[in-house]
């Protein structure tokens, strides 16, 4: 292996305090990241009893101005120029957008219908869901341990459908749209904000569409009330911010810290929903929040083991 004689040349406490600043500076990103995600219950039920197909169509508006100001502010708009002539990687992006947006309609409609539990469950099954993704279409094999871990959540989810007493299609339908919708991501070289830019400009028509109808059909509604409208405002930076927090932790931290820190969200969900909306939580749901964060333990456990393995060898 070739070593830059420029690295050589550094003093150790100049690489040392590098590799601590970007340590920092990632843990305090994925905070922001993470704790942005976990506070949209919050947020979205400060509109409640607004359509969800209108905040949707906002957040779109939003985020696509917001995104767009940062990305001009950076200089990097050629980005947007050279992926919107890539005609592959346009229509991965329509379908990332599409999954992104049924997404945001569906977590939007469970918060406002007082279901944050079931959004809770999802996002914690994701990470599982991701790894599900990962062996059907990416050929990724896994080892005894983590088919433990998957054979638990599965139990969870039969456990949760008693406790609910029907199939849990919030959690497994925000589970599997963010599943596919990473997957899409990943294989399309499109950078986060450009990416994000991209899918709200494409969302755009069908966005500015149904915002022009609602105007037509009801009148202003909720667009003459200033509170509700910064509010709808707000979701557009929300939105970007998040991801734009996200892509500087994944910059600076190893993958395997970064994924600590993705339970940080349905986490803050769960406690929302049960000492702040008050959800009920039967027993049988309790257990299968149990079983879901033992099959995530050991998921976890593991791939830190594997890790550090692999770290031995080189």
């Amino acid at each position: 292996m070739e070593i830059d004689k420029n690295t050589l040349a550094q003093p150790k406490n100049s690489i040392k305090g590098s590799s601590a600043e970007s340590l920092k500076k990632g843990v305090f990103a994925a905070l922001g990241a993470y704790g942005i995600w976990g506070a949209f219950p919050l947020m979205f039920r400060l509109l409640d009893g607004v359509n969800p197909v209108l905040i949707v169509a906002h957040r779109v508006v939003w985020s696509l101005m917001f995104v767009g100001a940062i990305l001009k502010w950076q200089g990097r708009m050629g980005e947007v120029s050279t992926a919107l002539r890539d005609k592959k990687a346009v229509l991965i992006i329509f379908l990332s957008a599409t999954l992104l947006a049924v997404n945001w309609l569906v977590f939007i409609w469970a918060i406002e219908a007082e279901r944050v539990l079931e959004v809770s469950l999802g996002y914690f099954i994701n990470p599982l869901v991701n790894v599900l993704l990962g062996m059907v279409f990416l050929g990724e094999k896994q080892n005894k341990w983590q088919w433990v871990a998957i054979f638990i959540a599965v139990v969870a989810m039969g456990v949760q459908t008693l406790g609910l007493g029907e199939l849990p299609l919030i959690s497994l339908s925000l589970a599997l749209l963010f599943g596919l919708y990473g997957y899409l991501r990943k294989i399309v070289s499109v950078g986060s904000a450009p990416g994000l830019f991209i899918e709200t400009l494409l969302m755009l028509p069908f966005a500015l569409g149904y915002l022009g109808y609602t105007f037509f059909t009801s009148g202003a509604g909720v667009h003459v009330d200033p509170k509700l409208m910064t509010y709808l405002v707000l979701t557009g930076p929300a939105t970007a911010g998040a991801l734009l927090l996200f892509a500087t932790a994944a910059r600076n931290l190893r993958l395997t810290t970064l994924g600590m820190f993705q339970y940080i969200a349905p986490t803050a969900h769960f406690l929302t929903a049960v000492w702040l909306f008050n959800e009920p939580l039967n027993g049988t749901q309790l257990i299968s929040f149990c079983l879901i964060w033992v099959s995530i333990g050991i998921y976890s456990f593991n791939s830190l083991r594997s890790h550090e393995h692999r770290l031995e060898k080189i």
